[in-house]
């Protein structure tokens, strides 16, 4: 049970990491800090023309190394020339030392929180790490500015500032957005989005996380069939590049039909610059899931040829591949219980079978007393639903090969023992 608990924990991780966005809480020491008040240094003013020497953009960070940056980041700038303020409001801070932690992630459960730092401490942590952050300046009015900014002020509160974290409903992409757009008077934004233009949830992640195998890996295979669905363009702004992107070509509609650039500017407030310290590819770097799924489908192949040789099967191979895919299936399965809608109906159970763990014992005694066992016909039916599974969900690398491996051992102990269990009746 130790062991189980430990591999659950080691999968949990693998999907957490690769689809969250944002920080470690504990790398910051910051204290907390307070948007300024609106007069500041210049009490002459009163808050309306104070908004005049205030300004608020949209910062989008590239993808970084750390696995839980994969997908890159969204803060909001504000800056107030007046008063010498420069600050981003950062919605991705979250903290490994709470209790539970991944456990609470993965079953949607998981609180982030909203913090606020210097704007050049912030710039410093993406420059150390060569990431390029591209700021967007809205075009707003003062009446709207300082409605963001007592929003932000509101929203910083303590009892305000925790949220609950979803990855594709609610992270920090889509609080700064929300943030942003909520809180224009009387005005709608038009995206100018194509129709024709379709992606799902799995897609758009695919495109960030290509280069990091493993992660894409545990991605998919806690992903179910929701993940798969055509999604529209508000959807998929949780993606720090596509909201950058659609506010890009965002046009603002006024009550009386004007139409206007919701981005003022864009400029580069850190420039790429090649990373400070190059890691070296490790063993996993070079072994992707498809080449571990294939090997063992040979192996299978090969240990299947002995046995017709020997006229009986391995049977200790069987009770390890059933363990395994037991194990795997009990953590899928746990998903159904999770707040994600995208996670709790999942087709992979079909292949990753909880009851390989329940019946392992009974199906290895049977193997060692040369007779077959019905779960074997169980799951070689449950294999072929997952072949025709995989035209709504898009299986994790690798499970197609795994798939083959077990009904390769589902035909050898139905060839080499049916017949004799049927004798012993």
């Amino acid at each position: 049970m130790k062991y189980f608990k430990q591999l659950f924990k080691t999968i949990l991780f693998v999907f957490f990491a690769s689809i969250s966005m944002g920080f470690p809480l504990e790398m910051f020491a910051q204290e907390p800090m307070d948007v300024p008040n609106s007069q500041g240094n210049a009490p002459h003013l009163t808050d309306m023309e104070a908004m005049d020497g205030v300004e608020i953009s949209l910062l989008t960070c590239s993808p970084g190394d750390q696995i839980w940056s994969l997908y890159g980041h969204t803060a909001i700038r504000y800056t107030d020339h007046f008063n010498n303020v420069d600050l981003v409001i950062n919605y991705g801070m979250f903290s490994f030392s709470q209790p539970n932690f991944i456990l609470r992630f993965v079953f949607g459960r998981t609180d982030y929180q909203m913090g606020i730092e210097p704007f050049d401490e912030f710039c410093y942590e993406y420059a150390s790490q060569g990431r390029t952050v591209v700021q967007q300046r809205l075009r707003l009015t003062p009446e709207e500015k300082l409605n963001i900014k007592e929003a932000i002020g509101e929203n910083y509160q303590p009892q305000n500032r925790v949220y609950r974290y979803n990855f594709f409903y609610d992270n920090c992409t889509t609080r700064a957005r929300d943030m942003l757009i909520n809180h224009l008077i009387g005005k709608k934004v038009d995206y100018r989005e194509d129709p024709r233009v379709t992606t799902s949830y799995r897609e758009m992640v695919h495109q960030w996380n290509a280069d990091h195998r493993w992660a894409r890996f545990g991605n998919d295979l806690l992903l179910g069939v929701a993940a798969d669905f055509k999604t529209d363009s508000r959807q998929q702004q949780f993606l720090p590049d596509s909201l950058r992107a659609d506010f890009a070509k965002a046009v603002v509609i006024d009550k009386s039909g004007k139409r206007y650039p919701l981005v003022d500017s864009t400029f580069e407030v850190v420039e790429p610059t090649e990373a400070v310290v190059q890691k070296d590819k490790g063993l996993w770097d070079v072994v992707d899931p498809w080449m571990v799924f294939a090997a063992l489908l040979v192996l299978t192949l090969v240990i299947s040829a002995v046995e017709l040789r020997r006229k009986r099967t391995f049977w200790l191979y069987d009770v390890v591949l059933l363990t395994l895919d037991g194990l795997a299936g009990l953590c899928i399965f746990a998903m159904i219980f999770s707040s994600h809608p995208t996670v709790q109906v999942n087709l992979q159970l079909l292949l990753l079978n909880p009851l390989s763990i329940l019946l392992v014992f009974p199906v290895g005694r049977s193997a060692f007393r040369q007779q077959y066992h019905r779960y074997w016909t169980v799951l070689f039916i449950c294999l072929l639903l997952f072949f025709v599974g995989i035209i709504l969900q898009h299986p994790a690398e690798g499970m197609p090969f795994l798939a083959c491996s077990l009904m390769v051992r589902c035909y050898m102990n139905y060839r080499l023992y049916n017949h004799k269990s049927k004798q012993i009746r």
